[in-house]
This record gives structure tokens, C-alpha cells and sequence, in this order.
């Protein structure tokens, strides 16, 4: 795990373009603020654009479905409430564009001071060498009354592990690289999946 010392300084060099295979985390947080916590990890914050389900229009969630069909987006600009109701979900995506080198992963986690007041970030968690794009954020409220939200706000914390040298030329590959706002992300089912739905194996 990396401490604030060695990640200010890696967004140090960064930002001053001493490398070409940097740590971006930008807007940039206070570098000087970061060597002082002491922490190992960089706050985020609440972007602008969430996207919730349109439950009215469905009669269940078919994963394998995506698109406006299924979900609205929504736009709240700064300084202005998202009310996030008992039980409801939604996407968010961070203020934050992260571009992470080849020789560091992380993996997001929500603050506990949210988390004590009912709201859950319960994002995949990981995130892999080389990625480029804000993080969505996956949002929940497990409590008992409405929790307003607001753009610009620190809700989780980005946690830096330097990963064992492999093939350098390996990168993130995955397909939620390079986004700027939530997206629900694509479910399909694979060759087994498939092959087990055509010729399904019942139990004697």
C-alpha cells in the first residue's frame, strides 16, 4: 500500500509532466493537505451526472439489457441535492478523472462517516493498471430516510497498491476505460453460460 507522502509526490511528478507513464488525479487534490493526513489513499468526490433505473417501464431487469430503455440520466449541478431514497439505487460517476501507470492498482471504498448514515458504496471495487476515466460509483441507501447529495462532495477514498512487475505493455483493457459519465457497464453471457442454457445439466 502507498502512503500520502509517495502518492503526493507521484501526482506531483505527474502534474509536471516528469513522466510519461503517471499518476493523474484530476482536479488535483491539495498536495500539501494529502502529506499531512498521513493516509494512504486520495479522497473522490460526487460528479454531476447520475443514472437511475426507469423501475415504471419494467416488469423485471433483464442484466443483458442497456441503454436509455432501462435507465435515465440525470444531470444536478453544483451546489444543488440529489435525494437518494430509502432503499433506492443509483449510478454515479466521480468528479475525479483518474489515470493510474502500469506499476499501480487501487480500489475504491466508501468513508465511513457516509456509510454511518445509511449511504453504501458498494462499487467494483478494483481498479486495474493503466486505467484511464472517472470511477462509477455505485450508490445505496440502506437507511430509514432520504439522503441528500451533492455534487462536489467527498464520498469514497481511492486506495494505491504498487503491483508486482509483469508485462509492461499490459493495460486496462476493460470496456469502462475512457467514460466520463456512470454507465451501467454490459452483461452477457459467455461461451459456458451459453452452452449451459442450450444443453442445461439436470441434477438425477
Amino acid at each position: 500500500m502507498i502512503k500520502s507522502d509517495r502518492i503526493a509526490q507521484l501526482l506531483e511528478n505527474g502534474r509536471q509532466g516528469k513522466m510519461d507513464d503517471s499518476l493523474v488525479v484530476s482536479p488535483c487534490p491539495d498536495l500539501n493537505e494529502l502529506r499531512r493526513s498521513g493516509s494512504a489513499s486520495v479522497d473522490l468526490r460526487l460528479g454531476t451526472w447520475f443514472v437511475t433505473l426507469r423501475q415504471a417501464r419494467m416488469s423485471h431487469l433483464d442484466v443483458e439489457e442497456t441503454g436509455r430503455r432501462v435507465s435515465k440520466t440525470h444531470f444536478v449541478p453544483f451546489g444543488q441535492p440529489f435525494y437518494l431514497h430509502p432503499r433506492a439505487f443509483v449510478l454515479n460517476a466521480t468528479l475525479e478523472w483518474i489515470c493510474l501507470p502500469r506499476g499501480i492498482a487501487a480500489y475504491v471504498i466508501g468513508k465511513s462517516s457516509w456509510g454511518r448514515r445509511g449511504l453504501i458504496i458498494a462499487t467494483a471495487t478494483g481498479v486495474h493498471p493503466g486505467f484511464k476515466g472517472c470511477l462509477t460509483l455505485e450508490l445505496t441507501n440502506v437507511g430509514e430516510v432520504p439522503i441528500a447529495i451533492e455534487p462536489g462532495l467527498r464520498v469514497c477514498q481511492l486506495f494505491l497498491h504498487e503491483v508486482r512487475k509483469g508485462d509492461s505493455e499490459q493495460v486496462d483493457q476493460s470496456s469502462f476505460v475512457g467514460f466520463r459519465k456512470p454507465e451501467p457497464g454490459k452483461v452477457s453471457r459467455d461461451d459456458i453460460a451459453r452452452k449451459l442454457a442450450c444443453d442445461p445439466i439436470h441434477a438425477p
